[in-house]
């Protein structure tokens, strides 16, 4: 939400970028060659871990956005269930009409939820549940001019 919340001045980046994937409006592969990733999220799955591993071998700037993704924040309230713990008191609840585990359609949780930086080299961090989008369009404004943003007085957890 906080880049959509940026309104208007997402119109000054446009000219200075081209959005070439979002999991939003296609389905198709991640681009072999992308210079600034944003993630959100922490990884919790194995397809996150896979997702992230591939973004990242992809990516010359990966920018970890949100609290989710810095820190693993909410999501790792589930790392004191075991995942099989938590499938079955999710999936075979006594108010289900047929109980079953779905273990096709859903990923395969990972034993932990992880930040993103846990798992591959993030290089710019920006918390926030959700960021800003001031601070969000300051990180962008400064990646596509080439420089790497400076967040130690814009930004604090959970602002």
């Amino acid at each position: 939400m906080s880049f959509l919340d940026m309104d208007h001045r997402l119109l000054e980046l446009a000219d200075l970028i081209e959005l070439v994937h979002s999991p939003l409006v296609d389905h198709k592969g991640f681009p072999p060659e992308v210079d600034v990733t944003l993630v959100e999220g922490a990884v919790s799955s194995d397809e996150d871990y896979e997702k992230i591993v591939k973004v990242r071998a992809r990516t010359k700037i990966l920018v970890a956005m949100g609290d989710c993704a810095v820190s693993a924040n909410v999501p790792a309230m589930r790392n004191r269930f075991a995942p099989q713990a938590l499938g079955e008191a999710i999936y075979l609840a006594p108010t289900m009409a047929r109980p079953q585990v779905p273990h096709d359609a859903v990923p395969k949780l990972l034993p932990r939820v992880r930040p993103v930086h846990e798992v591959v080299k993030v290089d710019v961090f920006v918390p926030g549940c959700p960021p800003s989008n001031d601070t969000l369009f300051y990180v962008l404004s400064e990646l596509v001019h080439g420089r790497m943003p400076d967040l130690s007085d814009k930004t604090r957890f959970g602002a």
